[in-house]
């Protein structure tokens, strides 16, 4: 996967116009070399999760407004992320699940301390083909049993997830295993990260994922709430029951005002940018991160993410301001349920 490169003389004015969630992330321009300029290469460098990817794009093209300074935007998952972030080869890292342990040692070894800043909420999207008239819904126990390491090879139709539907092959689609929406996904649904059957079509491009549902009535997928918003025309949300009889709520589909409010669970979650704190003390990255805070309330609705309360992002900005490194969840990973803004105020 390419970088959206994003400021600087590529010898026209404008910059590319802003692409959708659910269009091809390949439309992106080429970097040329980074120039130096006062001592350093006058550019950010971006990677990471591709459920962040159009939020930083979007901030990246109206920065550039504002900046001269080029920004690289890759898409490697959270987990190809965090190895080049934790490395020093990034200046920030998009992730869409917190930092794991492995990936604390990782920046330990590597001599990277870093601020860890919410920027958006996101519900994980459970996505049929629209000719699929059989999936009204789907239990929490019937994904687990589609997911499972023990259903491959083993649950392989329709008729297997639940009496009376079609006796046809079901085609599963997920993101990739260096995705932290595939960590989420898994300790959400299955119970054990990064644990799940192997037969699957998986991919970090979350385009190839909207594809390959859109185009196969017997598929079923997940990925970021961004790219089922851009594309409901071609998809069908499945609603979720987490089968919780206190609630009484049945099952719930994905919408800003479910995952606002937790209803839509266990596959609503919090999605992050990761600011190294050497590079938070250049100038222009600690612009850049001041201005991804400011203008993320718009930016993320925009894209069709859902965004922090407003008492949350000014929470997010006391943090960056004071440079506070480490993670607010301990380093432990993925957590389901879990506020950030009661995390970030008891700080």
């Amino acid at each position: 996967m390419g970088s959206m490169v994003f400021g600087g003389p590529w010898g026209c004015n404008e910059g590319p116009a802003r692409a959708q969630a659910g269009a091809p992330a390949e439309a992106a321009l080429t970097a040329q070399p980074a120039t130096e300029k006062g001592g350093r290469a006058d550019i950010i460098a971006i990677d990471g999760s591709s459920t962040v990817f159009p939020i930083t794009e979007a901030v990246a093209e109206e920065f550039r407004s504002t900046d001269p300074t080029r920004v690289t935007i890759g898409v490697s998952g959270t987990g190809g992320g965090f190895k080049k972030f934790c490395k020093g080869e990034t200046a920030i890292s998009g992730a869409s699940r917190p930092i794991k342990p492995s990936e604390v040692e990782l920046c330990k070894t590597g001599g990277v301390d870093y601020i860890e800043l919410p920027v958006a909420y996101d519900g994980i999207s459970v996505v049929v083909n629209p000719k699929n008239d059989w999936v009204k819904y789907l239990t929490v126990a019937e994904l687990k049993a589609l997911w499972r390491p023990e259903a491959q090879g083993q649950i392989k139709r329709w008729s297997q997830v639940r009496t009376g539907w079609p006796d046809e092959e079901v085609h599963l689609f997920g993101a990739g295993v260096d995705s932290g929406t595939y960590d989420y996904f898994t300790s959400a649904v299955v119970g054990t990260e990064h644990s799940s059957r192997g037969d699957f079509t998986s991919s970090e491009d979350d385009n190839v994922l909207v594809q390959g549902v859109a185009t196969d009535r017997l598929a079923l997928g997940f990925f970021g709430y961004a790219y089922y918003e851009q594309n409901r025309s071609r998809l069908s949300a499945v609603p979720i029951d987490d089968e919780n009889d206190a609630n009484g709520r049945g099952p719930i589909a994905v919408s800003p005002q479910s995952v606002i409010d937790g209803t839509y669970s266990p596959l609503s979650r919090p999605i992050f940018i990761y600011v190294s704190v050497a590079a938070a003390a250049r100038p222009e990255v600690a612009a850049f991160v001041d201005f991804y805070i400011a203008n993320a309330t718009k930016l993320v609705r925009e894209v069709g993410y859902i965004q922090l309360p407003e008492r949350g992002y000014g929470l997010v900005s006391k943090r960056f301001e004071r440079r506070v490194s480490g993670s607010i969840f301990g380093g432990t990973g993925s957590r389901v349920g879990v506020s950030v803004e009661s995390l970030l105020a008891g700080e």
